[in-house]
């Protein structure tokens, strides 16, 4: 991560900037869900897909929900360069010791630049200090760049929920065990 990044709580005069942060991306991949049947059973396997043009994705999540929801979240940091915020993370907790990324978003002009796995270690390192044995983390099967973070820190696929988003997207569910 650039040197002039730093990683703190969120603070109320950060909201503004979380907001109105371009929360789309940009991706050339889909991992693609067919669903076959084979012996009475059924089996959904997944395929990296180059898709034939790069594709803009809609952040599934209102950002303006942040507002209302940031004093309830287990953790909501912000990584920030000359007191500016560039990108968040949020977590919530569920029983059985695991911890769940809601959200991270990062400001385009800071993406690849190390800012998405600097929040990523944070919060792996303060669900640790919790206690929790497992972290997960949710996204789109379009969202390419998100699935590459995710399998670059150590998680690997453990599920999918079709028609997950308000959009009708697939969510895929990636998880971690935390040592």
């Amino acid at each position: 991560m650039s040197a002039t990044v730093q990683i703190r709580p969120v603070i109320q005069a950060d909201l503004p900037r979380l907001m109105g942060m371009d929360h789309s991306i940009s991706s050339e991949y889909v991992w693609q869900l067919e669903l076959r049947r084979e012996t009475g059973q059924i089996v959904a396997t997944f395929r990296d897909v180059r898709l034939p043009r790069p594709i803009t994705l809609t952040y599934p999540n209102n950002p303006f929900s942040l507002a209302d929801d940031w004093t309830r979240k287990a953790l909501f940091l912000t990584a920030v360069s000359t007191a500016e915020p560039v990108g968040y993370i949020c977590l919530t907790e569920h029983p059985a010791s695991v911890a769940w990324v809601t959200d991270l978003v990062v400001a385009p002009e800071w993406r690849r630049r190390g800012v998405a796995s600097g929040l990523l270690n944070a919060a792996q390192e303060w669900a640790l200090n919790r206690g929790h044995r497992r972290l997960f983390i949710e996204m789109q099967s379009k969202n390419q760049p998100a699935i590459r973070l995710a399998q670059k820190h150590g998680y690997e696929f453990c599920g999918y929920n079709d028609h997950y988003y308000l959009t009708q997207d697939v969510a895929l569910f990636f998880a971690r065990a935390l040592k």
